[in-house]
């Protein structure tokens, strides 16, 4: 998924993290708080964006890859055992 988001100054990024930091003092939780914050900036932003690619595939790359390489320690375990017989 490929998707545009704003690009932000250093200074614009201090402050999202500040409102965010409000709004969570006032009892909201991180995730909601972030939510509004990124609602706010898309709906306000009217500088540069940056294109952006999500790629929901990683995370199972990842995870199989993890597999494998769990499955070949325990082969490589199994056959030093038959080394010792």
């Amino acid at each position: 998924m490929i998707s545009g988001l704003p690009a932000l100054s250093l200074e614009q990024q201090q402050q999202a993290v500040e409102r965010i930091q409000e709004l969570m003092a006032d009892g909201m939780s991180s995730g909601q708080a972030i939510q509004l914050v990124a609602a706010e900036i898309r709906e306000t932003h009217t500088g540069e964006m940056i294109a952006v690619r999500f790629d929901d595939e990683d995370e199972e790359d990842e995870d199989e890859a993890r597999e494998r390489a769990n499955d070949h320690d325990v082969n490589d375990d199994d056959d030093d055992d038959d080394d010792e017989e």
